[in-house]
């Protein structure tokens, strides 16, 4: 089984073509939803009063709900916009509500969870969290800017607990106070990570192990409509892949890496959640295969 925690969001989403609000969203459950189509999944994680229904239900359909809690007030709600490029997102708007005061427990049923993967979160809620867990095989965990910005010192302390560490190119270098990335990658190494995984959108990722560098490039999407969560559904594939393995090989580490940019590849496909909650493992394989493919001299 794979444990995830991080949040659960109501998002509005601002592209060129298109306004959604109040859509599902949250770090974990791109994640979470991700990894299901490899492994049982469990979510850690809060929600108000006024989540939908229909969202409770979305939720239940793919993910085990013990650890999610539902609180008087209002769900975690993010608000933003892309440009024409979708490339860049800006923040209008972040009303942490419910999630402002939230203190995670781990269920009984979870603490015997291998592989934990700890979302875009407060890194304080990430360390303390992780260490409840008996017996973890491998842990990694997410970060963004504004926790990069706010909370520092936290976010190496984090980086030291877990095995591996998702960030994207531009905080990576917010993290690390270097531009080039390899010496990003070896700083963060330094603190205490085994792997470290750096996303480029859609220029796909590098990895480095000790030694190792290892790029996947992105699998080639030709109408993106939301960009919104594909790095989630990137790290969440990876986890649940390695999870379904029960594997730390550097081998299976690399074919994690692979299944990630695919399923990232799917979330962009449709706004918000709708392309990544109705994919097949058939759809899954085929498009690896095409990946293959393509990267093969």
């Amino acid at each position: 089984m794979l444990t995830v925690f991080g949040s659960v969001a109501l998002d509005t989403i601002r592209t060129p073509k298109k306004t959604s609000r109040n859509i599902l969203g949250g770090s974990a459950t791109f994640a979470a939803i991700s990894a299901s189509k490899f492994v049982d999944t469990g979510l850690i994680a809060v929600v108000g009063e006024d989540l939908p229904t229909a969202y409770h239900k979305i939720l239940s359909k793919h993910l085990d709900l013990q650890g999610l809690a539902i609180k008087d007030g209002k769900t975690f709600r993010y608000d933003g916009r892309y440009d024409m490029t979708l490339s860049k997102r800006s923040t209008l708007k972040t009303q942490l509500n419910v999630l402002d005061s939230f203190k995670a427990v781990v269920p009984e049923a979870y603490k015997k969870s291998q592989f934990v993967y700890l979302a875009n979160n407060d890194p304080e809620q990430n360390i303390r969290l992780v260490k409840e867990f008996d017996q973890t095989k491998f842990s990694m965990c997410d970060t963004m800017d504004l926790w990069i910005s706010t909370k520092r010192d936290a976010v190496i302390k984090m980086i030291k607990a877990v095995d591996a560490v998702v960030i994207n190119d531009e905080e990576a270098r917010l993290l690390t106070k270097e531009l080039n990335l390899v010496r990003c990658a070896k700083k963060i190494m330094q603190w205490g990570a085994q792997y470290v995984i750096i996303k480029k959108g859609e220029h796909g990722s590098l990895m480095f192990h000790e030694d190792i560098i290892f790029p996947t490039a992105a699998f080639p999407v030709g109408n993106v409509l939301d960009p919104t969560g594909a790095g989630d559904s990137f790290a969440g594939a990876m986890m649940g892949f390695l999870a379904s393995k029960k594997s730390t090989k550097i081998s299976d580490i690399k074919k994690a890496l692979v299944y990630g940019n695919v399923l990232g590849s799917f979330a962009v496909e449709q706004y918000g959640l709708d392309r990544l909650v109705t994919i097949k493992s058939g759809d899954i394989a085929r498009r690896v295969k095409t990946f293959e493919k393509m990267i093969r001299f």
